[in-house]
């Protein structure tokens, strides 16, 4: 990990891994989204709905994966002081609020045909809505700082406090009996039957890929950014 605290090991690296990561995240995307579309049966039960998981599944997945990596890059920025900490969280969280919003919005989608709202104070649906807040409160702190001029101290302090939702929105359909179903999918097997369920795994890698190809590129465009206003410094001061 400390190798990558120099920015141009860390570009060097960058670089290709992006345009690899974009593309395996294309066809792995398309992938799982043409299987589930068009080579995947009806649920007995949700009909042609359920179709909408291959998109609400993984969004939700990297909602919830975007801010345990802001808290792991806070962790590494207030311990370890790692240079590139603060612009791998500022690089997260757009990208993190983007599938968190995509989560909400297809969940809602789904929900109307199935709970016959679309919207419901469930307790998982509310918790994921705090995620989503939570991100949008990040990001403003975050630019605020970096306008000022900070480390982001503060900002890495936020990552780490509103990691405490996490287990809140996994544990969410345990806690509180409402309408989201519980866990289909666990450590142990799935209650989703394979010839839905295949795809799945397709469209979570691709989505996955394509979340660190967007991570990679921000933090890519952040630190060239940095290297002109540096620049434009020395100029002025000349």
């Amino acid at each position: 990990m400390h190798r990558l605290a120099n920015p141009a090991r860390f570009l060097w690296i960058a670089r290709p891994a992006t345009s690899w990561l974009l593309v395996i995240g294309l066809l792995l995307t398309a992938a799982g989204l043409i299987g589930g579309l068009a080579f995947t049966p009806p649920d007995y039960l949700q009909g042609e709905t359920v179709r909408i998981l291959y998109v609400h599944v993984p969004s939700a997945w990297l909602g919830m994966a975007g801010w345990a990596a802001i808290a792991a890059a806070s962790v590494s920025q207030l311990v370890w002081r790692h240079p590139l900490a603060a612009v791998a969280g500022r690089a997260i969280a757009p990208a993190g609020a983007t599938f968190a919003a995509v989560c909400l919005l297809t969940g809602s989608i789904w929900g109307r045909p199935t709970w016959g709202a679309w919207w419901e104070w469930d307790g998982r649906l509310t918790s994921m809505l705090v995620l989503f807040f939570l991100y949008l409160g990040y990001i403003a702190l975050a630019a605020a700082e970096r306008e000022r001029g900070g480390e982001g101290r503060l900002a890495a302090l936020f990552g780490l406090v509103g990691a405490v939702n996490l287990p809140i929105i996994h544990y969410s359909v345990l806690w509180w009996r409402t309408l989201h179903q519980p866990q289909s999918i666990g450590l142990t097997g799935s209650s989703i039957d394979a010839s839905i369920l295949w795809p799945l795994p397709l469209a979570a890698l691709g989505f996955t890929a394509l979340f660190a190809a967007a991570v990679l590129m921000r933090m890519r465009a952040e630190l060239a950014q940095t290297r002109v206003e540096a620049r434009m410094r020395r100029a002025a001061a000349e």
